[in-house]
């Protein structure tokens, strides 16, 4: 394989990139996956026994794709081009999962079994597509940053900056939605003019990534790897592995992000309630994702993760017996477990992003692609499961578009929000307990973020 001329990159243009091309991806991944349901119960005309369906092809879908995700991290260790093994993915995928992300919103108006079917097949080749362009991007992060500690604020940045989009979406895509219906009432296909118009610009920035960034050279990110060392290096990456457990039965975090759209319909009669909700989480998310960097320096990545899985435990067991309402007391419990989940994200990125190194330092294997894949992977685990359990007690309560809402159906969705999440966050904790690298590191101002990249290709 070919390597281009090394030319270093400033390290504060690599973060701005990173920043900026994780911001556009976040608003595309932001805008699927929270508005998906939505638009599908109430504009697409699918029925509650059709929701079941979608539920089944999600979750299959997504457990396919997580699958996948180490193949794809497999592909790229063993990719060498002059752009490195990470970059051209980013390059290749940004367009398709731009189209994909539109055409999930443009459901046609023909019988349920057809939607179906159309849904189906555009959700799996989407699922592909973002495998294409994710698991590339948080290798970069690991790659394009050798210094631990400008590495856990750029990840700090993405996962706050990501909130931002996140917000964004949750916030402004019902109304560009309806603006774009070019009436007083929002309709699939202005639905469908957003988010093909926002995943265009989203993905844009996102290739960022790939113009603005170097990889890492060391002789242990430039040797050709097998299948076989790949797979044994990952095995034998204990910490790695606590994490990944540790995140999947985490799941429950995602349960708001996952279900609350259609919890805000239920429980309060208007969908714009949730901007409200996205409001208050989000907020919590960026806090955190801000500050978790300077908690690093104070505190061990292990003790921060088991004290936000345990106080989220607390707070969502709190919001369930406050009860939903108070839409005031709702939003001071979504805005706090928001602290928890971000604190979690950028915990968990670092984690794998350390166990990357140590393994380079103990076995002489850099396996950034098969590493930061378990990163995606246990995020599709995670939502799979999210979107799973909240179908189906979107099915328990047999709620669809139209029926009469009763308060055992709000009751029965409320706990899938609550309940759910407590249980998800104690059980979240045990792994990480087993998890010995890293302790406080030195604070985030103790290095300079004005230097050049050690990364080439």
């Amino acid at each position: 394989m070919s390597t281009a001329t090394a030319t270093e990159v400033p390290t504060r243009k690599q973060s701005i990139a990173v920043i900026t091309a994780g911001f556009g991806q976040n608003f595309v991944l932001t805008t699927v996956s929270t508005f998906m349901l939505v638009y599908l119960l109430q504009y697409a005309g699918i029925s509650t026994a059709g929701i079941g369906v979608v539920t089944v092809i999600i979750t299959a879908a997504k457990i396919g794709d997580a699958i996948l995700d180490p193949v794809m991290g497999t592909i790229i260790d063993m990719t060498r081009t002059r752009w490195g093994k990470l970059r051209p993915y980013i390059l290749f995928s940004a367009l398709p999962v731009a189209v994909l992300s539109g055409l999930l919103f443009s459901v046609p108006d023909t019988s349920e079994p057809l939607k179906l079917l159309y849904f189906g097949v555009c959700y799996v080749l989407w699922g592909l597509a973002y495998t294409v362009c994710d698991v590339p991007f948080w290798g970069l992060i690991g790659s394009a940053f050798a210094d631990p500690v400008a590495r856990t604020r750029v990840i700090g940045k993405v996962r706050a900056y990501g909130a931002i989009a996140l917000g964004l979406s949750t916030l402004g895509m019902p109304w560009l939605a309806r603006l774009l219906s070019f009436g007083p009432e929002t309709t699939g296909r202005g639905w469908s003019l957003a988010v093909f118009l926002t995943s265009l610009a989203g993905m844009a920035l996102f290739l960022l990534a790939f113009f603005n960034t170097r990889e890492r050279r060391t002789t242990a990110a430039s040797t050709g790897l097998s299948v076989r060392q790949l797979v044994t290096t990952l095995v034998r990456n204990t910490p790695l592995l606590m994490v990944l457990l540790g995140s999947v039965l985490g799941f429950g975090r995602f349960l708001v992000q996952a279900g609350g759209a259609v919890f805000v319909v239920i429980a309060y009669g208007d969908e714009g309630t949730f901007t409200l909700v996205g409001a208050a989480i989000i907020v919590g998310m960026v806090i955190a994702s801000f500050t978790t960097p300077l908690l690093l320096s104070r505190i061990s990545g292990r003790t921060l993760v088991i004290a936000s899985s345990l106080v989220g435990a607390a707070l969502y067991l709190g919001m369930y017996v406050a009860g939903f309402e108070n839409l005031a007391v709702i939003l001071v419990f979504i805005f706090l477990t928001g602290l928890t989940l971000g604190i979690f994200l950028v915990v968990q990125a670092t984690m794998i992003a350390d166990s990357v190194d140590d393994v380079e330092r103990r076995l002489g294997v850099r396996n950034d692609g098969i590493s930061f894949a378990t990163l995606t992977f246990v995020s599709k685990i995670m939502n799979a499961l999210a979107v799973l359990v909240f179908g189906l007690f979107i099915v328990l309560a047999g709620y669809e578009n139209g029926v009469e809402i009763t308060p055992v159906m709000q009751n029965t969705v409320f706990a899938a929000i609550t309940l759910v999440p407590a249980v998800s966050c104690l059980l979240s904790a045990i792994p990480f307990l087993f998890y010995r690298l890293g302790g406080p590191r030195p604070r985030a101002g103790a290095g300079p973020d004005t230097g050049t990249g050690t990364g080439t290709a």
